[in-house]
Order: structure tokens, then C-alpha cells, then sequence
């Protein structure tokens, strides 16, 4: 059987597709986009503008929330990011609940979630 298609040629053509393949995928994770088939990678610096949000309730040393019960809030400074993320998670799909994390989680993106994780995990 003969190639059609010169080997070095071939070589070359299958080595400038996976060099495209590479620099799209750089590219999507430049512009915070998450690398295909990965979780998002949290960005301390997106999150600053997101944290308000978090302020407060859980920037209050002692804070006790009255809705719909009294409810110790937890500080979540220093907390390991995946933890915060899979806590997150929870809210926004219902495997906990209460009703004011129910509202904020819901509202999130995952790359919202992995960038709150990574900002509060950063805090100490």
C-alpha cells in the first residue's frame, strides 16, 4: 500500500493542527474561560468584585443571622477552597439550605464559585 500523502507532510500538517488546538485552549484560559473538561481556576482578583456580596454576613466576628432562625454564621477567611466551592455547590443545588445562601449561590457561575473559593482561601 502506498501513502498518498508524503510522510513529512503528514507530520506537518498533524503538528500545526495540535499547535492551534494548544493556543486556543491558552487563549480560552486568558479570557477566563476554563480549560475544556476541567473545573474553573479560581482568580483572586475577579473575586474582589463579587465579595460584597459575603461581606456581610461572613466578614462579622460572632455574626448571628435571625432568618429564618438564629443561625450562627461561620467565618470563612483562611477556609480551604474546596471546601467553600463544594459548600457552594451545595446551596446552588440543594443539597443544603437556607434561604439566604439558597438566593446567592443560585445566582453564581462556577467560575464565580471557584473564584470566591480561591479569594477566601487566600485570607487569613
Amino acid at each position: 500500500m502506498k501513502l498518498r500523502i508524503p510522510p513529512m507532510r503528514a507530520f506537518s500538517a498533524l503538528a500545526l493542527a495540535a499547535s492551534c488546538a494548544i493556543a486556543g485552549q491558552v487563549h480560552a484560559q486568558a479570557a477566563g474561560a476554563a480549560p475544556a473538561g476541567n473545573a474553573p481556576v479560581g482568580n483572586v482578583q475577579n473575586a474582589r468584585d463579587k465579595v460584597s456580596m459575603c461581606i456581610g454576613c461572613h466578614g462579622i466576628p460572632g455574626y448571628k443571622a435571625s432568618f429564618p432562625e438564629i443561625y450562627h454564621v461561620p467565618m470563612i477567611a483562611g477556609q480551604n477552597a474546596k471546601y467553600i466551592e463544594a459548600a457552594l455547590n451545595e446551596y446552588k443545588k440543594g443539597a443544603r439550605s437556607h434561604p439566604t445562601m439558597d438566593a446567592i449561590a443560585g445566582s453564581l457561575s462556577d467560575q464565580d464559585i471557584a473564584d470566591l473559593a480561591a479569594y477566601y482561601a487566600n485570607l487569613k
